[in-house]
């Protein structure tokens, strides 16, 4: 959706509209919904409309001063280990839930769950991140689940979401070429119209290298291979040069996705 350029990031009706068009894509369906969003939803408004339509939740939370005086709370002792997806322990990054230890205003059923992690080169610490000499991280969830390393994971991977941003704007996105609002909307919905049709070609007709690839990558590698298109026959061959070195996984490309979209 674009926005003006005035709207402000924590606005908590636009957010719930957003929220709104992504529930109404999904197919009915007894799963539970999860909602993952950093500080930006850390809203009231925002957490009750979560509630209102019955789906759980898991939101970043600003470290404030009641935050902080939570960590100076914990001992040592209850730290435990992150996990990586695969199981393994993530290095240098350790979990406590502050629930018990933080007076938080969002309601019963709501826990309050925190990482530290040695900062990597070029994170943003704030003067407390400094002063303990790790990175801290915070969110608030609604989900039952005893276990916060899975639910810690389950929070860190809305990261996925940076990524898709990033390929919105290599995609056209970066810029809005128009002065005219509603001709931005038309760009901006022919953005995400090429950026669906990327995401699905990836799911259906690539692995390895060219399925998790950047944009920029995939148009040099496939989109923009040279080929003719022959008519014999009343039959529509598609050419491409042999000595390209991603031929062969074009070729299985438009073979999977014959079998994944039948007719």
């Amino acid at each position: 959706m674009l926005r003006p350029g005035r709207a402000g990031s924590n606005n908590a009706a636009d957010h719930l509209d957003v929220l709104d068009a992504a529930l109404a894509q999904l197919p009915d369906t007894d799963m539970e919904a999860l909602v993952r969003t950093d500080s930006a939803g850390a809203t009231h408004d925002f957490v009750d409309g979560c509630i209102d339509r019955d789906v759980r939740f898991s939101i970043g939370l600003p470290i404030d001063a009641g935050v902080r005086d939570a960590f100076m709370l914990v001992q040592e002792e209850d730290w435990i280990p992150a996990v990586e997806a695969d199981g393994s322990v993530r290095d240098g990054a350790w979990l406590v839930e502050l629930t018990d230890l933080h007076e938080h205003h969002w309601g019963d059923g709501v826990r309050v769950i925190a990482r530290r992690e040695r900062p990597h080169p070029g994170a943003q610490l704030t003067l407390f991140d400094t002063a303990e000499g790790f990175r801290h991280q915070v969110f608030i969830t609604d989900q039952t689940d005893p276990d916060i390393a899975g639910l810690e994971l389950r929070h860190r991977h809305r990261a996925h979401v940076e990524n898709r941003i990033r390929a919105a704007k290599d995609t056209g996105l970066r810029n809005l070429p128009c002065e005219d609002f509603v001709r931005n909307q038309a760009w901006l919905q022919l953005v995400l119209t090429a950026q669906d049709l990327h995401a699905w070609a990836q799911a259906l007709c690539f692995d390895g290298v060219l399925a998790v690839a950047e944009p920029k990558k995939l148009r040099h590698r496939v989109w923009h291979a040279a080929a003719v298109i022959a008519r014999s026959g009343r039959q529509t061959t598609v050419r491409f040069q042999r000595t390209w070195p991603w031929t062969t996984d074009i070729v299985i490309a438009f073979q999977r996705l014959r079998i994944a979209l039948p007719g």
